[in-house]
């Protein structure tokens, strides 16, 4: 049976590659060579990931006009959500986390008001289900996981004003920390709520699939990593201004701090197992005594860790962790939602990439 469905997953992906490549033969058809760049990068094989050659065409659509981005995204979503093959739409999920991390901004924005049902479902897969074989059903649930932690890439996003983890642009250390310092608490407060979140979603991750595909988890789990340590990068900055204001945080903000300190807690086993060896061992370390040591200065205080405990009213359990009531009203992606920057807080400012340790530089596309 598994080798009668790959052998249909070929033959599809020769017919529609070779029709599509008959139409995008016209030197006007822009948007049909994106089609078939598509096309190449999203086969039925569950042992190759998207070559970086057709990753690069992609990408290279950030380079055009608003126009050409559009017409890439537009590609790239319509093969999303017509495909009912669970290769497939890994794949076109790859594509797009690749457009977050290493598409220029033109490009990115495209993305971020692609017309979509709204709600948690934007890439709407939560309900997919390949029932081909054991693998196509164990894939399955790699994407829903994988858009659902998109989808969180998105409105983590949308709160802290750029994509985190691109690598689109710079901006040097010294400059970027003066501007998380004049961040109010609410703003740092709200900034932390949606990383930790991010990384809550990250530590859903599947299991790597026995009988099949494991390329292509591999490739989403290295995907992944870089966006945990560019998290961590970040909460690390902001951990690191709240340290410097602990002494004249107020007591509703201490217990905000706390909630999210224990929730970043409850990630801490899970992505050690699911993420080890994408950092050097050293720069977490460092990471996991600053989160120690920010809690610390929360108990010195004079009204004590265990009495900010106690306080903590309308906090519920999410998974192993916890979540204030607060933010229960956090913001997600819907009708025409979009990480707007012509007005943000960041509209006029790049982003930096930096790590607590060299060895944390990754090799990316």
């Amino acid at each position: 049976m598994g080798r009668i469905t790959a052998l249909i997953g070929m033959i599809k992906d020769k017919a529609s590659q070779g029709k599509a490549a008959l139409v995008s033969s016209n030197p006007t058809s822009k948007s049909l060579s994106f089609h078939l760049s598509v096309l190449r990068a999203t086969t039925h094989d569950p042992s190759t990931p998207p070559a970086n050659r057709h990753l690069e065409v992609l990408l290279s659509a950030g380079t055009g006009s608003r126009a050409t981005a559009a017409s890439a995204v537009e590609a790239v979503m319509d093969r999303l959500h017509t495909t009912k093959d669970a290769c497939v739409a890994l794949k076109s999920l790859i594509i797009i986390h690749h457009i977050v991390k290493h598409g220029r901004f033109i490009l990115q924005d495209q993305l971020s008001v692609f017309p979509a049902s709204g709600g948690r479902n934007y890439l709407k897969l939560s309900g997919f289900r390949d029932e081909k074989s054991p693998l196509m059903w164990e894939l399955s649930s790699w994407v829903r996981w994988y858009a659902s932690y998109l989808e969180h890439i998105l409105s983590t996003s949308r709160i802290m004003g750029f994509f985190v983890s691109s690598t689109s642009s710079a901006i040097h250390k010294d400059e970027y920390e003066e501007m998380v310092s004049s961040l109010t608490n609410a703003d740092l407060l709200r900034e932390i709520d949606a990383l930790v979140g991010l990384l809550q979603e990250a530590c859903k991750i599947p299991d790597v699939p026995f009988c099949g595909g494991k390329s292509l988890a591999d490739k989403i789990i290295r995907l992944v990593g870089e966006d945990y340590v560019s998290s961590v990068n970040e909460l690390y900055t902001r951990l690191n201004e709240f340290k410097d204001r602990s002494s004249i945080l107020s007591f509703g903000d201490r217990i905000e701090l706390v909630c999210a300190l224990k929730r970043l807690e409850s990630c801490k086993e899970r992505v050690s197992v699911v993420f080890r060896g994408i950092w050097k061992r050293a720069w977490i370390d460092g990471f996991w005594s600053l989160v120690r040591e920010v809690k610390g200065m929360i108990g010195d205080l004079e009204d004590g860790y265990e009495k900010i405990e106690r306080s903590m009213v309308g906090v519920g359990r999410r998974g192993k962790g916890y979540v204030s009531a607060r933010f229960t009203d956090r913001l997600v992606i819907g009708y025409g939602d979009a990480v707007r920057f012509s007005s943000g807080r960041f509209s006029n400012v790049d982003r930096f990439n930096y790590s607590v340790s060299s060895q944390t530089t990754l090799n990316v596309l």
